[in-house]
C-alpha cells in the first residue's frame, strides 16, 4: 500500500499561514491547491522546494470548546445554507447579501431556461433591476458557466454597480472610466495587453468605451457576459446624436457573438417610437428587429410565445402581491401648485418675447442663422421661465447651437433645449444653453445685454415663483418630510438653494448638488447633509434624476421647473417612490406658472395627456410621441405669434 504523500489528491496540507485540500493535477514539483473553505478561483500553485508545507492538523476538541446556543444555531445555519449551495436550485443564494423578492426570481429563472442568456429586464423605476440583473451575473459564476462580466452603464451611475455588486453580490469590479484608464494601463506588462485580461470584472463607462480607440480593445477581449443598463440609450432611432449611434453599434457588436449572454436593463424600453424598440429586440436576437407591428393577432401567437422568453416587464401593481408575499412600496400622493408672474417680471418677460418674434423672424443670414436664432430664442424662454439667475446666465452667454455645424444643430437644441439628451450626456446637460451669438449685429447682443441688466436689477424680491416655491416646501417640512426640489438648470439649483437658506429657520440645512460636481462629491454633499438627521432640503438638477437611490434619506419632489422630456418626470420621481422607502407616503408636488407659456406648452402637449396605453406589442408606455408633439408644437413658432 502506498503511502499518501503531500501531493497526493484530498491531502490536507498547512501552507502560507492557511489549510490547503491538494487537488488531482498536482506533482512533486508543484502542488495544486484549492483553500479550505474556498472558491475555484482561489486555487493556486505550491512550489514545495521553496516553500514551507506540511500536513495540516487539527486539535481535537476539549470543553473549553463547547459554545452556547447561539453559536451552536450558527454553525447548524452555515452547513444548512452551504448544503442549499451545493445541491439547491440556485447555487448563488450562499454568497449574496441580499433577500431578493419573489419576484426578482422571475428574470433569473426565464435567464437560466435560455442559452444564450439574452435578457431585456423592463420593469418599473424602483423595483430592483439591479438586483435582478446581478442575480443572474452571481448565478451564473457560481455554475462556473461564466468566468468574466463586463456591465456597461453611463459613467455617474459606475460607482452605484460597483458598490451593488461588492456589497450585495460580492462581486469586487474595477471601474473604467476616463478618468480611471490612465492608471489602469499602467499595471499592464504589455502593450499587447489588455485591462480586460487583467480583471475579469469590470464596470465600463459606455460613453468612454464607444470610441473607436476604446471600442475595439473591449470587443477584442469582451467578457461572455454582458449587462447594459439605461439600454434605451444605445437605441437605433431612439433620439439625436452621434453617440446613440456609436453605442448601438457597440451593443451590436457585442451581441453578434451567439455565444454571449446579454442582459439589458431599461424603465423605458418603449417611449413612443417603434423603430427604437425594435432595435432594441433586435439586440437580443436580430430576427426581432423585424417583428410586424401587430402581433396581437391570434395567428401570431408563436412570435409572442417566442418574445416573452426574452422579455420581462412588471408595473408596480403586478408584484405588490405576488407568491403570497406582499412587497411594500409607498403611496404617492400627487398635487398641483401654481403661481403667477409679479408684475415687473411679466413686463420684463412680455418685452423679450416681443423681441424674439422680430429675432426669430429675420431672415438675414441665410437658413442656418435662422434656425441658431430660433433654437435660441427657445433656450431664453426656457431659463427666463426658471428663474432670473438662469436667464441672465443665459443672455450672457453664447449660444450652444451657435458652434454647432450645419447639420447638428437641430441636434444641439433639441438636447439642450427639448431635454432630448443622450443618455450619457445627463450629467451635462444641466447648464444654461445660452443665447448670445457671434453671428448677430451689435444692436441685437446690446438688447440681450440690456435684458441682463433688467433682470438683475429686480433681485429675487419680485420673484413670485420662488416664494411660493418656499411656501411648499415649509409646508412639506411642517408635515414631517425630507424634500428633493429638481430644478432644470445649475443656475436657478444654486440661485433656489441660497435663497431657500435664508427663507428657512436656521436649524434647517440646505444643500445644492449640479452638475458641476463630479459624482464623488455629489455623493459626498448629500452624505453630509442628511448625517446629522434633522430637517434638512436637497437642490438639485437632473444629475440626481437618474438612477441614484435616495430612498432612504428624502422622500418627496417638488418639480421647480417642468421637464420637456416625460420619462424625466418619473425618473426624479423614482429617487424616492421606490422599494425601501421607509415612509408608507412620499409626495409629488408639480409647479407651474398660471401664466407662463412655456410652462402651458408643456402642460398642454404632455401632462394633459399623460396616460398608459398599449402598443401593439403590449407594452405599456407613458407618453406616445411625446417628444415629437412637442418639437412639432415649438417648430410652428406658435408661442413667437401674436395671440
Amino acid at each position: 500500500m502506498t503511502t499518501p504523500t503531500l501531493s497526493s489528491p484530498g491531502t490536507l496540507i498547512h501552507a502560507r499561514g492557511r489549510e490547503w485540500v491538494v487537488l488531482p493535477e498536482s506533482t512533486e514539483e508543484l502542488i495544486m491547491a484549492r483553500p479550505l473553505g474556498g472558491h475555484d478561483e482561489e486555487i493556486t500553485g505550491i512550489l514545495p522546494a521553496i516553500e514551507m508545507v506540511q500536513s495540516a492538523s487539527f486539535p481535537l476538541p476539549d470543553r473549553e470548546d463547547i459554545g452556547d446556543f447561539t453559536s451552536g444555531k450558527l454553525l447548524r445555519d452555515a452547513a444548512r445554507i452551504s448544503t442549499r449551495a451545493a445541491a439547491g436550485p440556485f447555487r448563488s443564494f450562499a454568497r449574496i447579501a441580499v433577500e431578493p423578492r419573489p419576484y426578482q426570481l422571475v428574470p433569473l429563472m426565464m435567464a437560466l431556461r435560455l442559452d444564450p442568456v439574452r435578457l431585456l429586464i423592463a420593469d418599473d423605476v424602483g423595483i430592483g433591476k439591479t438586483v435582478e440583473a446581478a442575480l443572474i451575473a452571481r448565478e451564473l459564476l457560481d455554475r462556473g458557466e461564466i468566468q468574466r462580466l463586463t456591465v456597461l452603464c453611463p459613467p455617474h451611475l459606475a460607482e452605484q454597480w460597483q458598490r451593488e455588486l461588492a456589497e450585495k453580490f460580492h462581486i469586487e469590479a474595477e471601474l473604467v472610466l476616463s478618468s480611471t484608464i490612465q492608471r489602469l494601463e499602467r499595471n499592464l506588462i504589455r502593450r499587447s495587453d489588455s485591462i480586460f485580461d487583467l480583471h475579469p470584472f469590470t464596470i465600463v463607462s459606455t460613453e468612454f468605451i464607444k470610441s473607436t480607440r476604446h471600442a475595439e480593445d473591449f470587443l477584442r477581449k469582451c467578457p461572455e457576459f454582458v449587462i447594459v443598463d439605461e439600454a434605451h440609450g444605445c437605441t437605433l432611432a431612439g433620439g439625436p446624436g452621434r453617440g446613440r449611434q456609436q453605442r448601438f453599434e457597440l451593443i451590436s457588436r457585442v451581441a453578434s457573438d451567439p455565444q454571449r449572454h446579454l442582459v439589458l436593463v431599461t424603465a423605458t424600453p418603449h417611449s413612443g417610437n417603434e423603430q427604437a424598440f425594435r432595435s432594441l429586440l433586435g439586440l437580443l436576437d436580430s430576427s426581432f428587429a423585424d417583428l410586424p407591428l401587430d402581433v396581437a393577432r391570434e395567428e401570431r401567437d408563436p412570435i409572442r410565445r417566442r418574445l416573452v422568453r426574452h422579455l420581462v416587464q412588471r408595473r408596480r401593481a403586478d408584484i405588490r402581491h405576488y407568491l403570497q408575499t406582499d412587497t411594500e412600496f409607498p403611496t404617492r400622493l400627487d398635487k398641483e401648485d401654481t403661481y403667477t408672474f409679479s408684475e415687473e417680471y411679466r413686463a420684463l418677460f412680455d418685452d423679450i418675447i416681443r423681441f424674439l418674434r422680430g429675432f426669430v423672424a429675420d431672415t438675414a443670414g441665410g437658413h442656418r442663422r435662422q434656425r441658431v436664432r430660433y433654437w435660441s430664442a427657445l433656450a431664453l424662454l426656457r431659463c427666463v421661465s426658471s428663474s432670473p439667475a438662469a436667464a441672465i446666465a443665459t443672455l450672457r452667454n453664447r449660444a450652444a447651437v451657435d458652434e454647432a455645424s450645419d447639420d447638428e444643430i437641430d441636434e444641439v437644441g433639441c438636447r439642450t433645449v427639448l431635454d432630448q439628451d443622450d443618455v450619457d450626456d445627463s450629467v451635462t446637460v444641466d447648464f444654461s444653453p445660452g443665447s448670445d451669438s457671434h453671428g448677430e449685429a451689435d444692436s441685437t447682443r446690446a438688447r440681450l445685454l440690456a435684458f441682463a441688466r433688467r433682470m438683475e436689477a429686480m433681485g429675487g424680491a419680485v420673484d413670485t415663483k420662488l416664494q411660493g416655491a418656499s411656501r411648499l416646501i415649509k409646508g412639506l417640512l411642517k408635515d414631517g418630510f425630507r424634500p428633493i426640489v429638481f430644478c432644470r438648470f445649475v443656475e436657478t439649483a444654486e440661485y433656489v438653494a441660497r435663497h431657500l437658506r435664508d427663507a428657512l429657520a436656521a436649524r434647517v440645512r440646505v444643500e445644492s448638488v449640479t452638475g458641476l460636481l463630479p459624482p464623488a462629491e455629489r455623493e459626498a454633499r448629500i452624505n453630509t447633509l442628511v448625517r446629522d438627521g434633522g430637517e434638512y432640503v436637497l437642490v438639485c438638477t437632473d444629475c440626481l434624476a437618474e438612477g441614484i437611490n435616495l430612498q432612504q434619506d428624502f422622500d418627496s419632489v417638488l418639480h421647480y421647473d417642468l421637464c420637456w422630456n416625460p420619462t424625466r418626470h418619473e425618473q426624479r420621481e423614482g429617487r424616492v417612490d421606490r422599494f425601501g422607502q421607509s415612509r408608507a407616503e412620499v409626495r409629488v408636488i408639480t409647479y407651474y406658472g398660471e401664466d407662463n407659456p412655456i410652462d402651458g406648452v408643456i402642460l398642454d402637449v404632455l401632462l394633459r395627456k399623460h396616460k398608459s396605453i398599449k402598443n401593439d406589442l403590449g407594452v405599456a408606455v407613458a407618453v406616445p410621441g411625446a417628444s415629437d408633439k412637442i418639437i412639432e408644437a415649438l417648430l410652428q413658432g406658435a408661442i413667437f405669434r401674436e395671440q
